[in-house]
């Protein structure tokens, strides 16, 4: 072989004002390495963040003792490859500088062929506080740039804004779901590399067209060589060999091989189809030296259809020449030291997507490009991916050397996520267009305001470069295929007033907050909808086991200290009572509360989700905000911290069924039922109606024939709501809609016809019965009385295959326990240990 990888270990780590070295995990930061040795608190405890602010103003160290292995000091080239260094550092080999980094995104390669000894050699970084390096910027710069979510206050820097400056993930000074925790460390694999003759750098299977009948096809390899000549490449997939004679010069090569597949399986989203992969093998030898790599992939076409119609323009997906309707959530760092994040919690987070009925998650511009096991797992479940670059809510520096890192870090970060087919869209950054608003005198955020003219048109100018520019370019010529959109929410890049989103535009993508942060009804879900939804939402609690991990019981309070610690929006706490108050019956007690914020939140979801999915295909995407948190918090979270799966999380599987009846309630004295359909064929069945009061007495039904075409949506019926119900009373009926075809029930839902606050709930008597050969892992649930959003929770990790559900006397729902599985699979079903079953008359205030 001509080559070889030895990964580097044995670290130790230290402050930099410190003479005693500690053991240190890599990949790992100063805070886990800190916490491993018991020398800081558990940083998502209390309020204990707000006692570890000193860390990020100290410079750090580590160091590496290792001896390499002769067959690596054997070879003729070694370099050492850092794959992530966060983010200021300095790196020496035996005494020797050999590598100054400061950019996190990017990796860091450098010959130490001249400095590798036989024997002891040390290898050690040196660690400079990002704002100790950031601050001088500041201070040359003369003004303030703004970033919106850069907790400064907290990190004792008054307004000194810092995080715009550093090329390191933005949701580390903080943010309105995070805590403020700047971390240095190595955070990627350190490795030396020995190679002779030749070796691989990067192998990119080009995707030049795709279809059912045929796939053309370029692999794509770069090759280094050591001197010119002619070398042979191989490659094979799928039974198939190709083969070519390369010329080489000495130095950087980039070699091309056709290939032919005739009768492709192609790679589809969750829900149209399998997300069939190929894995090619490549090896390149040049006389007897050989280097080899693989590249998985699927074949698929993609790309961002906006074209001209009657309400304005498309926004949407097209996979293989079908359109998508974008079904999913915004995905943010599952920690906030990135390190922790191992692959079965990753595994967990797009399993959970996928049995969610997901087909898209976006990566947000204030987190990281994920793990190469992020993007994998999106190929292997079928999870369109919307990448967002690594800029949100800010406006950023456009010195010449900014610039250049910035283009250095798309291009690497694109090369290498593009033989990923569930990357389906780049986008340059989340908010910025809105939030400047540079066209529109009087919109956006007010940032434009503290600035003179002179410095409103430096500050576009550079946003312009970076966004309109480099960002775009790196995408055309490194991703072949897959579209760029500017800026997330946008209409269209016209450089005029029409560029900037609006809640109601009837182009390009939406992100809408008036309900949450403007205080707008639920019902406003209803009336703003735009092309594409990729932003909403609505906060609540994770359940009382995940509070307990960071508050004591004496904490247990809206306004206490821990409370309002780990709710990071400000006014959060209030504005969910608010709702509450407005819309659910009163807790009893603050646990009761955690509950009710949860049901609160998954109502304000399937409100919008639904009134998304009727407006198709004016509307073709819904992405709620967020699927995950990256600590113990109230938060937009479908699933918290630990992955426990919220009311959300649930309402969100019924809600993204392929196949599925939603009913609206939101007309005046109307209500329709739809019938929706994202599956590739027609679904002709049967709707049948009936009307019960809480007791479970059938007060009167009705059937009526349902079709829909495929890939579309159709109001099947709509009725006045004083018909339907008929004279009974609204207070305490409920209308079922169920969807048939034969003997197979394909959906089944309920209507009430006033607000949950009204509803006259008694208690109910729920029994669990363990279905009879199920091994503990099914139950048979069974009530008395109406039981809304019946609660099943688990000793045991896991999730069932139905939750936060509605019992009616005489309709028993069995569900299964799908235990949290480290190992082969994500859910296997199992027995959930103690179980608890509890629905919201347990949790609310009673009259008496």
């Amino acid at each position: 072989m001509g080559e070889m990888k030895w990964t580097i270990g044995n670290w130790e780590f230290k402050s930099c004002e410190e003479e005693k070295w500690l053991p240190a995990q890599v990949p790992g930061c100063v805070h886990t390495d800190l916490y491993r040795n018991e020398r800081i608190a558990n940083p998502f405890y209390g309020t204990n963040e707000h006692r570890l602010q000193w860390i990020d103003k100290q410079d750090w160290e580590y160091q590496s003792r290792f001896e390499a292995p002769a067959e690596l000091l054997g070879h003729t080239r070694i370099e050492l490859v850092f794959e992530g260094l966060d983010t200021y550092a300095d790196v020496s080999l035996n005494g020797h500088a050999i590598l100054s980094a400061d950019n996190m995104f990017r990796s860091w390669r450098v010959d130490v062929k001249p400095y590798l000894i036989e024997g002891a050699n040390t290898l050690h970084v040196r660690f400079r506080s990002p704002i100790q390096e950031d601050l001088p910027k500041l201070r040359a710069l003369g003004y303030a740039l703004p970033a919106s979510n850069d907790q400064s206050e907290l990190g004792g820097l008054g307004d000194d804004k810092v995080s715009i400056f550093a090329r390191k993930a933005p949701y580390h000074y903080g943010w309105d779901w995070g805590p403020r925790l700047v971390t240095s460390g190595i955070w990627r694999e350190v490795r030396l590399e020995g190679w002779s003759g030749v070796q691989f750098g990067d192998l990119y299977i080009r995707q030049d067209e795709v279809s059912a009948e045929r796939a053309q096809l370029t692999a794509v390899a770069t090759v280094r060589a050591e001197a010119s000549g002619a070398a042979e490449l191989t490659v094979t997939a799928a039974g198939q060999t190709w083969q070519r004679t390369v010329d080489l010069k000495a130095g950087d090569n980039t070699v091309e091989l056709q290939l032919d597949l005739a009768e492709p399986r192609l790679w589809w989203c969750r829900g149209l189809g399998d997300a069939h992969l190929y894995t090619f093998r490549a090896i390149i030898d040049r006389m007897g030296r050989t280097s080899e790599r693989e590249a998985r992939t699927g074949l698929r076409k993609v790309r961002l259809v906006r074209e001209q119609d009657r309400d304005g323009a498309t926004f949407y997906i097209e996979l293989n020449g079908v359109p998508v309707f974008a079904k999913g959530a915004n995905h943010i760092p599952g920690d906030s030291f990135v390190t922790e994040m191992t692959y079965e919690r990753y595994r967990h987070e797009v399993a959970s997507a996928a049995a969610s009925n997901m087909n898209m998650l976006r990566v947000w511009g204030g987190g990281i490009y994920e793990q190469t096991a992020f993007y994998e797992l999106c190929d292997e479940y079928g999870i369109l991916v919307w990448q967002d670059f690594m800029f949100a809510c800010s406006m950023y520096p456009g010195d010449p050397a900014f610039l250049d890192n910035v283009r250095a870090e798309a291009e690497e970060n694109v090369k290498r996520l593009r033989n990923h087919p569930s990357i389906a869209l780049w986008c340059g950054n989340n908010e910025i267009d809105s939030a400047w608003a540079q066209y529109n005198e009087h919109g956006g955020w007010g940032w434009k305001k503290a600035f003179t003219p002179e410095q409103r048109d430096k500050l576009w100018a550079d946003y312009e470069a970076v966004f309109h520019d480099i960002l775009p370019a790196a995408v055309s010529s490194f991703a072949d295929g897959i579209d760029y959109w500017p800026s997330s929410p946008m209409q269209a890049l016209t450089r005029d007033k029409e560029q900037h989103a609006t809640s109601r535009s009837s182009v390009g993508d939406i992100h809408y907050w008036g309900v949450w942060h403007a205080g707008d009804p639920f019902d406003d879900y209803n009336v703003n909808i735009g092309r594409f939804m990729s932003e909403y939402g609505f906060q609540s609690f994770p359940e009382y086991k995940s509070v307990r991990t960071y508050a004591e019981e004496s904490d247990l309070a809206l306004e206490s200290d821990v409370m309002l610690a780990h709710q990071r929006n400000g006014a959060g706490n209030r504005i969910i009572k608010q709702y509450m108050d407005q819309y659910l019956p009163e807790p009893k007690d603050f646990p009761a509360f955690l509950y009710l914020s949860q049901v609160l939140q998954a109502e304000a979801m399937k409100t919008a989700i639904e009134a998304h999915r009727r407006r198709k295909p004016y509307c073709m995407g819904t992405l709620y905000w967020q699927m995950n948190d990256c600590w113990p918090v109230a938060s937009w979270a479908g699933m918290d911290y630990y992955g426990r799966w919220k009311a959300l999380q649930y309402y969100a599987k019924r809600s993204f069924q392929d196949t599925m009846l939603s009913i609206d309630g939101s007309q005046d004295g109307q209500v329709g039922i739809h019938l929706l359909n994202d599956t590739l064929a027609a679904v002709e069945g049967e709707l049948k109606l009936a009307l019960f009061d809480f007791d479970g007495k059938r007060l009167k039904e009705e059937s009526l024939p349902a079709a829909v075409a495929s890939n579309s949506a159709s109001l099947i019926v709509s009725r006045d709501t004083d018909e339907l119900l008929a004279g009974a009373d609204p207070v305490r009926t409920v209308l079922v809609a169920e969807l048939w075809r034969g003997a197979e029930r394909l959906d089944s839902r309920e209507h009430y016809f006033v607000p949950g606050k009204q509803l006259t709930l008694s208690a109910a008597q729920v029994e669990a019965r363990e279905v009879e050969g199920s091994g503990g892992t099914q139950f048979t649930l069974t009530t008395d009385t109406l039981a809304k959003q019946v609660w099943l929770s688990a000793e045991a990790e896991g999730v069932f295959s139905d939750n936060f559900f509605d019992l009616l006397p005489g309709q028993p729902v069995t569900v299964t326990f799908e235990k949290r599985d480290d190992e082969a699979q994500p859910f296997a079903i199992g027995q959930p240990g103690a179980l608890s079953v509890r629905s919201m008359a347990d949790f609310i205030r009673s009259e008496a």
